[in-house]
């Protein structure tokens, strides 16, 4: 679905989905050039609220025992710089455009994003069941020198009831003595790069065992912030149905080529 995530989500039939896997835009950290993107909202406040408008309504398309996966970054507070500075060992880290520092924090604050989002979700009626540390061992380096370089974002695990569906057979890992396992909270993968995006993607390995702990076969998954479609990809790989929504036609066109769908299954959502 091309459009506005909220108005594409308003479209869905109640109770139809059975796991969301998403990542949605970061605050302040990139400008994707199309109007109504996320992430460029004046205040934090205001990114945050449009978030769990968002969420609230994938409250309703999700099944009572579904489940809601939220990959989240943070960032720095801007000291009101109106713009970010290139860094030689990330070209793409330079913005032309900034939000100011919000109120209360100082220059070089950690805004502390994930978590704010995770309490907002949860006051909003969503229990958070699990933080899961994606630890990224090719991290992006950083010219900084006062602090240690950040090599991990969040996972938020989230659900609409108590009782849920969670597979945990189907997500066990290797443990010290060779026997399988729970699945721990800290998941090692690699950043994934896709040559058609700008950006990097969300990775497969990061998806898969949400996927698989969250659904059946022939269940639908939804990421309402499809980007690039690997969701899609990962989906397709285990059997199940997804719905992606995506603003940018860049990328909606870029996902539909990864997944081989045709031009007619796109449905245009107006505001």
């Amino acid at each position: 679905m091309e459009g506005d995530a909220l108005h594409a989500i308003r479209l869905l039939p109640s109770n139809s989905i059975q796991c969301v896997v998403t990542s949605p835009p970061y605050w302040g950290l990139r400008d994707y050039g199309i109007d109504g993107q996320i992430g460029l909202e004046g205040t934090l406040p205001q990114f945050i609220n449009h978030l769990v408008a968002i969420f609230n309504e994938i409250k309703r398309v999700l099944r009572d025992d579904g489940t809601l996966w939220v990959n989240i970054g943070d960032g720095y507070t801007s000291g009101n710089r109106g713009y970010r500075a290139t860094d030689k060992k990330n070209p793409a880290r330079a913005m032309a455009v900034r939000p100011d520092t919000p109120e209360g924090m100082k220059p070089k604050d950690l805004q502390g994003i994930p978590w704010r989002l995770a309490f907002a979700l949860q006051d909003d009626g969503w229990y958070l069941r699990s933080d899961i540390v994606w630890h990224k061992p090719n991290a992006m380096p950083e010219s900084v020198k006062d602090r240690p370089t950040r090599a991990h974002e969040y996972l938020f695990m989230l659900t609409k009831s108590e009782r849920y569906f969670y597979d945990y057979e189907a997500v066990k890992e290797p443990g010290l003595n060779g026997k399988l396992r729970n699945r721990r909270s800290v998941w090692d993968v690699n950043t994934q790069p896709f040559a058609e995006a700008h950006f990097a993607t969300f990775p497969q390995k990061l998806i898969e065992p949400c996927i698989l702990a969250s659904t059946r076969p022939g269940d639908y998954v939804l990421d309402p912030f499809f980007g690039s479609g690997t969701v899609g990809i990962v989906c397709a790989e285990q059997q199940r149905l997804y719905v992606g929504v995506e603003l940018n036609p860049e990328y909606v066109a870029i996902s539909a080529k990864r997944l081989n769908a045709a031009k007619d299954i796109i449905i245009k959502v107006a505001a």
